[in-house]
């Protein structure tokens, strides 16, 4: 077995140990962590809930579709794929959606070619910035994102754009 297989166990009873040298009380701590997992749980589940629900809405309507068409030209112009146009669209509010739409682009097209590069790209340099300000910003009841928001779309489009010239530059 390899080395990192151990190291989890390992650290768990290197914390147990220093809790025990220290008389910490580790249940009592265990079921605080919990009790504040839930109430946190509580607190972002109504964000979470209207998000997923718009996101649903938006695909099942149709207007993803229409979206995508709309934009495949002014996509296209920038030098990215047409074809990934629905993995831009979905990214910033469903990492799971957008997850599907990358596995679905890379099992019709395949992994090697430039779609399937730029979509696998676009995974990773981008973020699901609607889930992450809705889900971040209820837990730390933050109520105004009025320049988070812009700040971290923009920062969507640079990764996407890199990782269309750095997809095609980088065969």
């Amino acid at each position: 077995m390899a080395l990192t297989n151990y190291l989890v166990p390992a650290l768990l009873l290197l914390a147990a140990a220093s809790a025990l040298r220290k008389r910490a009380d580790v249940y009592g701590t265990l079921i605080e962590g919990g009790r504040e997992g839930l109430k946190l749980t509580a607190a972002i589940l109504p964000s979470l809930v209207m998000l997923l629900t718009a996101l649903a809405l938006l695909r099942e309507s149709g207007a993803l579709d229409a979206l995508t068409r709309l934009l495949a030209p002014a996509a296209k112009a920038v030098g990215i794929p047409p074809e990934t146009v629905p993995l831009l669209l979905v990214r910033p509010f469903s990492g799971s959606a957008a997850l599907a739409v990358g596995a679905e682009l890379m099992a019709v097209h395949g992994p090697e070619s430039l779609i399937g590069r730029t979509a696998a790209v676009m995974l990773g340099s981008t973020e699901t910035t609607f889930y992450t300000v809705s889900v971040y910003f209820s837990a730390a009841g933050i109520r105004k994102s009025r320049f988070a928001v812009p700040a971290a779309l923009t920062a969507d489009a640079a990764g996407f754009l890199a990782a269309a010239f750095f997809a095609r530059l980088l065969p």
